[in-house]
Formats: C-alpha cells, structure tokens, sequence
C-alpha cells in the first residue's frame, strides 16, 4: 500500500491479527518492509505488523527534496502515517539504522509509542569532531555505492559491506544469500542519499534527550558485536528505563541470525 503525503510516496503493508496490538517495524540501512518477514511469521497471531520502506529503500518514492531523507523529516512522515492509519499508540522496533530513527521518534513522539525495541542501535555520536569524521567516511562508501551502478557490483560491495567485524559470523548463515538478495532489491543511487543524509554522522545526537526518556525500552546487541555492546551499556546507564540484553551467537543483526529469541524476547517484552 501507499501513503501519499506532500513531499512521501510511503510503501508500507499490514501483516497478522488486525483485533491485535499494533508494531511497527523499521528496517536498518539497505533494508526494506521485508528485513522482519521471518520474525513476523511469528508475531502475526499476536500482534497486528506494519512495516515500512524507508527513504531511500524499497519501493518508497521521494516527491520532495533531499531535506526529506533527514531524519527529523522523516520521523514526522512517519508519524503522518500512524495518524492516516488511526494508530495514536503503538508498539515499536527499530533495528540499526531503522533503531536510530525509533529513537528519535521515542524521544520526540513519546506519548505514540508504548514500548519500544532497540536492536544494534546508537543513539548518534556525541562530538562534533566524531560526527565531521563519520560523515567523510559515510561520503566514502556512497561513492562506492554510487560506483557499484555503473560497474553493476552492488553485489561485491554487499559481501564486503558484511565482513565488517560488528557482523561477527553472519556469512556463514544458511539464509545469507537470501539476505544479499533481498538488499540487490535497493537502487544504489538512492542508498547513497540515504547514507548522506541520515547516517549516524549527519543525524541528531539523542545523547542528553536519551536521559529525559520514560517509555520502557530493550536494548538488544549481539554477543559478537563489540562496538554495540559497549554504546548499548552507555545507553543503559545514562537512562534508568532502559533494559539491556546481549543476545548469545550473534552479531549486528540478531533477528536474522536468530530469529526464534528475537520473537521470544519481543514477545515477553511487550505483554509483560
């Protein structure tokens, strides 16, 4: 389905009991509506799923400028939708990228979201010099993904983009071909301007907003994902609502690596 507003084409769908609670599920970087499908196979008895393509992902049209692939902006789109949907609150889970960005609208939106989940989340960096730093790199992998267009080697720069060591053993899933096949599905025009104008150099820092928060939060971070564990123990002491859980045998994206303790912890987590 699509929700036309102004400056968004959003591409979103509905799965699972719409008598149920409601989730919203948002995707991390190169990703789309389909990064949660196993998991919400699961969900669906219990819950009502929508699920979103992200500025910059899927089948997401962008009528306006580029001001609408930043974060601010596309967090009140998102918040159009709900409205447009007649959801005034809602569960929510947010991995990565996609968890950034329901950070953000937990902080600024909190009376839409009852609980939320932050799976391999941060909440942006602290300093000025760390932001500068990260968007010139940021600048340097756009270019390789605008560049992997012309030369038709997205699919290289994918294999490289998950040797990363916050990854940890995922290459050696059974599914890990379906996943790389899944993110071919992005044009690497649009990834790049999604990477430049929503990465974690050029986004808000929601360290100090962080402290305000009282929605009940999950911080969820693989075991083999150093760097994220160490921001996630940041996060959970600088915010007394939050709750952190390492899970075991994973790396950045638990819900792919281990599918049945992600539901089981969602689950737990949002009827308790």
């Amino acid at each position: 389905m699509i929700f036309d507003d102004n400056n968004y084409q959003l591409y979103y769908s509905f799965i699972g009991n719409l008598d149920q609670p409601r989730i919203l599920f948002l995707h991390g970087f190169m990703g789309n509506n389909h990064e949660f499908d196993e998991a919400i196979q699961q969900l669906s008895d219990e819950f009502t799923c929508l699920t979103v393509d992200l500025p910059g992902h899927g089948k997401t049209q962008i009528l306006g400028g580029d001001e609408c692939y930043e974060m601010a902006n596309t967090a009140h789109a998102l918040i159009n939708l709900l409205d447009k949907l007649k959801i005034t609150k809602c569960f929510l889970v947010g991995y990565s990228m996609g968890g950034r960005l329901a950070l953000y609208l937990t902080l600024y939106f909190p009376h839409r979201f009852s609980k939320v989940v932050l799976e391999s989340t941060s909440p942006g960096l602290l300093t000025e010099i760390e932001q500068l730093e990260r968007v010139k790199r940021d600048e340097q992998i756009a270019r390789k993904l605008v560049r992997s267009v012309a030369k038709s080697d997205l699919t290289a720069f994918l294999l490289n983009w998950y040797n990363q060591p916050i990854f940890g053993l995922i290459k050696n899933r059974p599914q890990f071909q379906h996943l790389i096949e899944s993110r071919l599905q992005n044009n690497p025009i649009e990834l790049a301007k999604s990477l430049r104008l929503m990465g974690t150099g050029c986004q808000p820092s929601l360290w100090e907003k962080l402290k305000e928060n009282t929605n009940p939060l999950l911080l969820l971070v693989g075991e083999h994902d150093e760097k994220f564990i160490e921001i996630n123990m940041k996060m959970a002491n600088l915010c007394k609502f939050c709750q952190l859980e390492i899970m075991s045998n994973c790396g950045h994206n638990i819900h792919f690596e281990d599918t049945l303790a992600f539901v089981e912890r969602l689950k737990q987590f949002f009827t308790t």
